[in-house]
């Protein structure tokens, strides 16, 4: 195990499976306490056990983003726990339906914004009290969907992801001068159990590859070090950035 982030706590939304369950067992290599908050119990403990028997910490705490007595309960589970919170991974996200606007229910575009922008937002509202106490770093998972246009994966994901951008700007530059560095990454394409069912049509697949420069998607882990680099001692000037995992797809024109 390391010791970068020895005796340090992070909260990982989503941090059952993905991108979240991979920053979960880095953190734990590297030393941290984890709290991993997520919806699903069984995915979450099994992480917990497994962190566990590689002589990490870990708690789960089931969570649901979009109800702020949840992610209330959720800091107050990592403080009581912990002693504290150094840093927070909002992660937890969901991706909609890829359909054109006139065919988009009400009912689904509001869930994926409450999830998307309303969540990200709420963690923060709640995390930073306890952030300030130590001077720690929150990173928010947005999407390259946040920094570009188009069809896909549809308005309600694009619209969530570009608001969630926005609002990691604006509370970034509220608390700059105030201890806390706050970021995101926007991975493209990253091979997760989200996205698996998307490409078990290889020509899918081929065409999601295109995407990117570089030839290939992500991994979960490649997203994991950028979170852990926005976290680190490393990262100390910077707040406020897009930081896009993306293999090159957004120099594609």
């Amino acid at each position: 195990m390391g010791i970068r982030f020895k005796d340090k706590v992070i909260i990982i939304t989503g941090g059952n499976s993905g991108i979240g369950q991979a920053t979960a067992l880095l953190f734990a290599n590297e030393g941290a306490k984890v709290v991993i908050a997520a919806r699903r119990e069984n995915e979450g403990q099994s992480l917990v056990d497994a962190i566990s028997k590689n002589g990490g910490e870990a708690i789960f705490v089931k969570t649901d983003v979009t109800k702020a007595q949840d992610v209330e309960a959720m800091v107050n589970t990592a403080v009581d726990t912990y002693g504290g919170l150094d840093y927070a991974f909002n992660n937890a996200g969901v991706g909609g339906n890829a359909v054109p606007i006139l065919d988009y229910s009400e009912e689904d575009f509001d869930h994926v914004v409450d999830v998307n922008m309303k969540g990200t937002w709420l963690c923060m509202k709640y995390e930073i009290p306890e952030i300030l106490k130590s001077g720690g770093a929150i990173v928010n998972n947005i999407s390259v969907a946040g920094l570009a246009g188009g069809p896909l994966p549809g308005s309600a994901y694009l619209g969530s992801k570009h608001g969630a951008v926005g609002v990691t700007k604006c509370v970034a530059a509220e608390y700059a001068s105030q201890g806390i560095r706050i970021n995101s990454i926007c991975p493209g394409v990253i091979i997760t159990p989200l996205s698996q069912g998307l490409f078990e049509d290889p020509a899918v697949f081929e065409f999601a590859k295109s995407l990117h420069p570089m030839g290939r998607v992500g991994k979960p882990e490649e997203a994991a070090a950028a979170v852990a680099f926005l976290c680190s001692d490393e990262a100390s000037f910077i707040t406020g950035i897009q930081m896009p995992i993306d293999g090159g797809m957004m120099l594609a024109p």
